[in-house]
């Protein structure tokens, strides 16, 4: 009963959204709580740390000491961090990077010892599986910026993202099948940004792959130099913060709805997207300024 009644209590704070997409529901299991201090961060720290300007919202994972492990913890916050005022139309695009070496290592493995239970089990990965989705359903795009290493859970999160720029130094695994468990919610995200063969190589041997063998299967969308990491990603964050929101919104929704669809369905959707989005004030007036050739102004 309080597992359902916090469900529910969750799903009153969706956004609309997010509540009408095509997410799963939470298991049951979601409010359940794990042993005493599972997953919870030290007193006084924070997991992760956010700063908003000029429309583009930058999220830093902050937990270098544990290698940004996603900890139920520091999912609750990255999860908190991506949907606070998520309908704002002061937000453009959304940017992830990491503190220290490592991007992120995936899954606390502290918390996946038969010292929790099933249900605690059940929670950690279903709260994982809804981050990843909530980045695919959010309103304005998702940068992952990577510097460094991301592994299992950590390559998830790289590979769900909308835009991916790493820098040379990067590199990706799914090593769980090493220790005996095998990286099946990695390998959702993992096989539908890089070909089949990739992806079950990576799952099946653990081996990682470079930053440039990323980009050359798809799972990146640039690799740079470190030093110029940061600035390549402002570049493109600040590109898509100077465009119209609702428009740019509309058009990540329907490239996720038609991409996987059969060719006549695809084409169908995306039509009436056009159509749509011909339909916005910001359609017309981007419409319009191109034709009197001068510079559009946004509604948002």
């Amino acid at each position: 009963m309080a597992a359902a009644a916090g469900l529910r209590a969750f799903r009153a704070k969706v956004p609309d959204w997010l509540r009408h997409g095509r997410c799963v529901p939470l298991a049951a299991g979601f409010c359940s709580r794990g042993p005493a201090g599972a997953g919870q961060p030290e007193p006084g720290s924070r997991l992760t740390s956010s700063r908003q300007r000029d429309g583009i919202r930058n999220i830093v994972l902050s937990n270098p000491k544990r290698r940004n492990a996603l900890s139920l913890a520091m999912l609750k916050s990255l999860q908190r961090d991506i949907l606070h005022e998520a309908e704002s139309t002061d937000l453009k695009v959304i940017i992830i990077s990491a503190e220290g070496p490592v991007f992120s290592s995936g899954h606390d493995l502290k918390e996946l010892t038969d010292e929790q239970s099933p249900e605690y089990h059940t929670e950690v990965f279903q709260t994982c599986s809804e981050v990843m989705m909530l980045i695919q359903k959010h309103p304005v795009p998702v940068i992952a910026m990577v510097n460094g290493l991301a592994t299992a859970a950590g390559c998830q999160l790289v590979a769900s993202c909308d835009i991916a720029v790493a820098s040379d130094k990067s590199s990706f695994a799914t090593p769980g099948v090493n220790i005996g468990l095998f990286c099946s919610t990695p390998g959702v995200a993992l096989g539908r940004a890089v070909p089949r063969k990739v992806a079950l190589e990576m799952l099946f041997t653990g081996e990682p792959i470079s930053a440039q063998e990323a980009l050359l299967h798809g799972m990146l969308s640039r690799v740079v130099p470190e030093e110029q990491l940061e600035e390549e990603t402002m570049r493109i964050a600040r590109k898509i913060a100077s465009l119209s929101r609702p428009v740019v919104s509309l058009g990540k929704a329907a490239f996720y709805k038609q991409v996987h669809q059969d060719l006549r369905t695809a084409y169908h959707l995306a039509s009436q997207t056009m159509v749509d989005n011909v339909a916005l004030h910001d359609g017309q007036e981007g419409i319009k300024a191109f034709i009197q050739k001068r510079k559009p102004v946004w509604s948002h």
